[in-house]
């Protein structure tokens, strides 16, 4: 977790969080109360956070929510076995971490079922086309090489089940260069950007 959260400060990191926060509020500039799943350290959560916006973070780590600041809520536990009430939040995002759950389908239904009407999911998904991806995975020690789930066409039918769907490639990143693209050869995430479907709609 220390190299994480040192690796985590530096200039190509920070520059990678920047980008990706900037995308996120664009995405939830209407949502007030945002739940992040498997934030890990909440570095990015953070910044959701100065923004104004009610952030609680989710994460199986306690070790890692420890390192995570005191402007958000921070909860230990499963993404699997959400306790949260019905309809508790206006947006649930994984950045970076929807892939690395077991069992991402019964995560999904739980996100269905504490987003309200209308409610917002924002999913940015490691892109395993892209060369920022196959460059991390030749590194046996990168965390991408935890990753479970690579199918992505796969997880957009899973999520297109409880959602309706807007997708996009983003982030570019050749070597340490950051750039706009929504080349599938260089983006390095994938978006899900999903609005909840009104009970009785059909999921076929």
């Amino acid at each position: 977790m220390r190299k994480y959260i040192q690796s985590c400060k530096t200039e190509f990191w920070q520059e990678v969080f920047t980008a990706e926060l900037d995308y996120i509020l664009r995405q939830l500039k209407d949502a007030a109360d945002v739940l992040s799943v498997g934030c890990g350290p909440a570095v990015i959560e953070a910044g959701l956070a100065d923004h104004g916006l009610n952030v609680t973070g989710l994460d199986i780590s306690r070790q890692a929510l420890d390192r995570a600041p005191d402007t958000i809520r921070t909860i230990a536990g499963s993404a699997e076995n959400m306790f949260f009430p019905e309809q508790s939040f206006d947006a649930v995002i994984y950045v970076a971490s929807l892939q690395f759950i077991q069992d991402y389908k019964k995560a999904l239904r739980q996100t269905a079922r504490i987003l309200r009407k209308n409610g917002i999911l924002l999913t940015l998904l490691l892109n395993p086309a892209s060369q920022f991806f196959k460059d991390k995975k030749s590194n046996p020690d990168s965390y991408v090489n935890k990753i479970k789930h690579t199918n992505l066409k796969k997880i957009e039918r899973a999520i297109a089940e409880y959602f309706m769907l807007q997708t996009e490639y983003i982030l570019g990143i050749q070597h340490r260069r950051i750039f706009e693209t929504a080349d599938p050869n260089w983006a390095a995430l994938y978006v899900i950007k999903g609005n909840k479907k009104l009970e009785g709609t059909d999921r076929n």
